[in-house]
């Protein structure tokens, strides 16, 4: 790390040790270096793809803490505006080479400029994110728009708006063959879902509950009744739903759990769940979306356990 040695006279010697007792799911998606910062043992912590979201990478460094009982410092490539501002919110310590310190523990910020800058970017549209859920589960083979409308039941002009975001945003190409719109990528299903990242929104709006007696077969399972029903997950004692609409329970209905016997959970969602469901339970990808803040290592564990069986799925289709 020359850097910090070059800008502030930091002298920064490693450490060859062998991280042990760490999950899958720290290993799989980071490098890690023990080092020693003019005598301060610290961890270098490299991210092998794009950086996750805020509450997901708070709960991944707060779990290595617990393990190594030292400071953990993101060592990046790049970083936008919006993320080193999430980051200095969140007092997390990181180093992008060449241009960015913030190491709070050592009371040091420094600061030349961001790189990476990007527009800022409107939310995804419902539409835009059950239209790239639809490409991805089909293999991110090419898909013409009219098709698309097909598959979803949306109008002409909703598949118009979403396949455009979709490619101002840059998750999906559009090009013209005769009369017809074709939305491709050159990316795997896989790769494709993980570009996405941050832009893609929780499909779920609000969570209720109602009297079990109410529950009707047009309603998903959901949460972790559906995790469970994907993956070895134990069932959950609460059963979960998703719907697109609850004003039908508005004169029965609860903010809060108000008796665990009596009640299930009912979650809005912000598209008709059943668009891309193929069974009686969510489908995977939103529900992985629904689930990817939750601070419980079994269910994380279970999503990506599920979301593998997916990619082996899906590769599947396209061989």
């Amino acid at each position: 790390m020359e850097y910090l040695y070059k800008v502030l006279g930091i002298e920064v010697t490693y450490e060859n040790v062998k991280f042990k007792h760490l999950p899958n799911f720290i290993v799989a998606r980071y490098c890690l270096q023990r080092a020693s910062m003019d005598g301060k043992k610290v961890i270098f912590l490299y991210p092998k793809t794009e950086l996750e979201q805020i509450e997901v990478l708070k709960k991944h460094i707060a779990r290595i803490q617990k393990n190594e009982n030292m400071p953990v410092v993101l060592v990046l490539k790049e970083i936008i505006s919006r993320q080193k501002e999430y980051l200095i919110r969140e007092r997390i310590p990181f180093i992008v080479e060449g241009r960015q310190i913030y190491l709070p523990f050592m009371a040091m910020y420094l600061q030349q400029r961001c790189n990476a800058e990007r527009k800022p970017r409107e939310e995804i549209l419902p539409s835009a994110q059950m239209l790239l859920l639809h490409f991805i589960y089909g293999g991110a083979k090419e898909l013409s728009t009219s098709q698309a409308a097909k598959d979803l039941k949306l109008t002409p002009t909703s598949i118009s708006r979403a396949s455009k975001q979709l490619e101002e945003m840059g998750m999906l190409h559009i090009k013209k063959v005769g009369v017809q719109r074709i939305l491709y990528s050159e990316d795997s299903p896989k790769i494709l879902f993980q570009k996405a990242g941050d832009k893609l929104k929780n499909p779920v709006k609000r969570t209720i509950y109602i009297p079990k007696e109410l529950v009707k077969t047009e309603l998903l399972e959901s949460g972790y009744s559906a995790l469970a029903e994907y993956t070895m997950l134990n069932i959950p004692n609460i059963k979960c739903y998703a719907t697109e609409r609850i004003s039908q329970w508005k004169d029965v209905m609860t903010n809060s759990l108000q008796d665990s016997q009596a009640q299930v959970a009912v979650e809005m969602w912000r598209y008709n769940p059943r668009k891309l469901s193929t069974r009686n339970i969510v489908d995977e990808l939103s529900l992985a979306l629904a689930l990817r803040n939750d601070a419980d290592e079994r269910v994380e564990e279970a999503v990506e356990e599920m979301l593998n069986e997916l990619w082996r799925k899906i590769d599947g289709y396209r061989n």
